[in-house]
């Protein structure tokens, strides 16, 4: 594979440098927003600080303004809300006290923190009554002393501390087989039925996919290539299959169309786009980010397998694949198998991030949580067809052994 170009197109530029705008709230400053954000696209961080400099110093007085105020508005948000919990606090707690506003005894103040230390917070709690943590703390420390407790219990203990951490770290997408392979691949040795028993005891669970949508709208006089694959993805080598599909997303301001390239060696996501129309243009978008990334060359063979859809057969989109050195390829009508890596991974995107959210406000949010989405896919998730392990690091794994053999020899 040849060395990535240093130089970037004004387009994805502008699309780093908004979304670092978009999203500053998220994170606790500007240089932690740029760092997440240009891990995740591509580029250094003091690229993109550069980048949202100049774009700064091009907006001028207006957008600063504008960019204050909205910090001022988060601020004003966040005081808000802590005056609301100190309020309730206040408002629970007042039945313990007596007439006169005499304290309760310390076991019913410490019993109330037992009983809201989840919803309320136990140093809010703390801070509003006037009780130092520390005594909340060794209230707490005597009730579950781990000397006096059986030995399974004080395993359970710490297993599910294990659990929960890769539970979260996959946000909640992970069931118990992947919760258990994690933690083998992490050393962690523990049963299988005893993942799953600990999960049910604590309330998680993985998500469940569900019914797949149809979005193809296929020409059937539009001149179509073979179908070169015919239901075999699994391929020797990166950069010898990619497969390609497009999904939608409802969202408050309409639908939101998001398009997917896929390297089928590893199931790593090499090219993604979102937009807010289902042209040619979109899908073309996605395609381009992976040739960029990937940079196929006339001796990879590299194929291009799509369905039918009217995007992919456009003419613009068809002399894009020969420029780049791609073999179109397309399934038949109406047949998901024909296509069903691209359809797999489809639906992970769906049941992962769009039916966990109730709704959508915009593209923007779309886009934002597809670019999460996409970095934990590729870097962090885990896949039973290639050995319960990242794609990225199944790749990785490749080209060592290649290079292990390229030495031998």
């Amino acid at each position: 594979m040849s060395a990535t170009r240093n130089k970037f197109s004004p387009e994805f530029r502008d699309r780093a440098v908004r979304m670092v705008d978009e999203h500053r709230g998220d994170y606790p400053s500007e240089w932690a927003a740029m760092t997440s954000i240009a891990g995740k696209v591509g580029c250094t961080t003091e690229t993109l600080r550069r980048w949202c400099r100049e774009e700064a110093s091009r907006r001028a007085g207006p957008a600063a303004q504008a960019a204050t105020d909205r910090e001022r508005l988060k601020l004003l948000e966040r005081e808000v809300k802590e005056l609301r919990r100190a309020n309730e606090i206040l408002r629970k707690a007042s039945a313990l006290f007596c007439d006169g506003g005499a304290r309760p005894p310390r076991q019913m103040m410490m019993a109330f923190i037992d009983a809201h230390r989840e919803d309320l917070g136990i140093e809010p709690i703390c801070r509003e009554l006037a009780i130092a943590p520390s005594s909340y703390h060794e209230h707490a420390a005597r009730l579950t002393d781990p000397g006096k407790r059986p030995a399974r219990a004080r395993r359970d203990d710490e297993m599910q501390t294990q659990i929960k951490r890769v539970h979260e770290a996959s946000f909640g997408l992970y069931g118990t087989r992947k919760v258990w392979h994690q933690l083998r691949r992490e050393g962690v040795v523990i049963a299988k039925c005893t993942v799953e028993r600990l999960m049910a005891a604590m309330g998680l669970a993985g998500v469940r996919r569900g019914k797949k949508t149809i979005t193809t709208v296929s020409d059937p006089k539009a001149p179509c290539p073979l179908d070169k694959v015919n239901r075999e993805f699994r391929v020797s080598r990166p950069n010898a299959l990619w497969v390609v599909d497009f999904t939608y997303v409802h969202t408050w301001a309409g639908f939101v169309y998001v398009a997917f390239v896929i390297d089928a060696y590893a199931r790593r996501i090499v090219g993604w786009k979102v937009s807010t129309s289902a042209t040619a243009g979109f899908v073309l978008d996605a395609l381009e980010q992976a040739i960029h990334a990937r940079r196929p060359g006339p001796d990879d063979g590299l194929i291009h397998h799509s369905d039918r859809g009217v995007q992919y057969l456009a003419m613009n989109y068809t002399q894009r694949l020969a420029e780049a050195n791609l073999v179109p390829s397309v399934g038949s009508v109406g047949d998901s198998y024909d296509n069903a890596l691209a359809e797999t991974i489809n639906g992970l995107y769906k049941a992962e991030v769009i039916w966990r959210q109730r709704s959508w406000p915009s593209a923007s949010a779309v886009e934002m949580a597809t670019l999460r989405w996409v970095d934990w896919f590729n870097n962090h998730r885990l896949f039973g067809p290639i050995g319960h392990i990242p794609p990225a690091e199944a790749e990785a794994n490749y080209y060592a052994a290649n290079e292990t053999l390229d030495m031998v020899a």
